[in-house]
């Protein structure tokens, strides 16, 4: 009988369940892999809410090390991806209310005026707009513009359900509204994308804020920098995954 592997030294092959165990303990190649793992979501979750890629950033960041302090809690009931990502959220509202306290806030639980929103949808079979002809780069650029003038409550949403793939149900515990609260917001969001982008949506959103490997180095060398002198963690081992 073959042996099953041994992952004490390297984690990159644990599932979440176990990271999170490992890192309760306070390892920190485990919470390296994790890290890496769903460095994405956690950046494109903040970056829909601050609109900014450095503040972004530094949110992802500071919810990776709540997330340290409270991984100790974390009990299994949703996904711990789920999990993480609600941190995250919460870093970036925070952060956002922190920047704006003195102007009026559209918080992402709010309510809002879906009166006020054209609800005619684009026709499909309406001439493609000039930026079509554009680069895929031109045209990620143009998506992204476009989702950073979303309102407040949309963007979030459009963000987790059309380019980080989640479901209604995860989108749903992510930001703490109702599934129907998330299909709602999300049809809204691509009806106002497909005015001013048209088939360009379909085509780029998949690379839109992208995540690439020098950020997401960035983000897990300066948390790991931060827990060095955290007591009882304890470096075992590589944290990049293979």
């Amino acid at each position: 009988m073959t042996p099953a592997p041994d992952n004490r030294s390297n984690p990159a092959g644990l599932s979440d369940p176990d990271l999170a165990t490992r890192i309760a303990g306070g390892d920190c190649a485990a919470f390296g892999v994790l890290m890496r793992r769903h460095n994405r979501v956690l950046y494109r979750a903040a970056r829909a809410i601050l609109k900014d890629d450095a503040e972004a950033e530094d949110a992802v960041q500071d919810a990776w090390l709540d997330a340290w302090h409270a991984m100790a809690r974390f009990r299994g009931e949703s996904k711990l991806s789920t999990w993480l990502t609600r941190i995250a959220v919460n870093v970036a509202l925070a952060r956002r209310r922190k920047r704006l306290r003195t102007a009026e806030i559209l918080r992402i639980d709010g309510e809002i005026d879906l009166d006020r929103i054209d609800d005619e949808d684009a026709n499909p079979s309406a001439p493609e707009r000039p930026d079509a002809a554009a680069s895929r780069a031109e045209a990620r650029a143009l998506i992204e513009r476009a989702v950073d003038a979303l309102p407040d409550a949309f963007r979030a949403v459009f963000v987790m359900r059309a380019i980080e793939e989640l479901s209604v149900e995860e989108t749903a515990q992510a930001l703490d509204l109702p599934e129907a609260t998330v299909r709602t917001r999300f049809f809204r969001a691509r009806g106002q994308l497909r005015e001013s982008l048209a088939r360009e949506i379909d085509v780029a959103v998949e690379g839109a804020f992208g995540f690439d490997g020098e950020r997401c180095d960035r983000i897990v060398a300066d948390v790991l920098d931060r827990l060095a002198g955290a007591p009882g963690a304890a470096r075992r081992g590589p944290t990049q995954e293979n």
